[in-house]
């Protein structure tokens, strides 16, 4: 059973006055109990993939379909309890407060 399925998926922002394709027809893929690496250089799109995975950003185009979900028909306010209820975050930048120690980081 498919728990990640993309299908036709683009993502493009707007810098400087100029359109940036970031995802250009992504499909994929991710059945129940796999185990994906998503590697490629640094710009190729690996972050704003995994974001628009997991709910913190949407694609530009296509279908994004998560335990199956469809993110698209999710609400803003729907989406903070889904990704509470479903996806776990790894961050590549930790984000702690310097004046805290590690316990209260990880209670935040």
């Amino acid at each position: 059973m498919a728990i990640i399925e993309l299908e036709d998926v683009h993502k493009s922002f707007v810098k400087a006055r100029e359109l940036v394709e970031v995802l250009l027809g992504i499909d994929l893929t991710v059945d129940e109990g796999d185990f994906v690496a998503l590697m490629g250089p640094s710009g190729s799109g690996k972050t704003t993939l995994l974001n628009i995975i997991g709910g913190l950003d949407s694609a530009s185009a296509g279908q994004v379909v998560v335990a199956g979900n469809d993110l698209d028909a999710l609400s803003n306010r729907d989406l903070a309890p889904w990704r509470a209820a479903t996806i776990g975050f790894v961050f590549q930048f930790y984000n702690l407060l310097p004046v805290l120690n590690a316990q209260r980081n990880v209670e935040l």
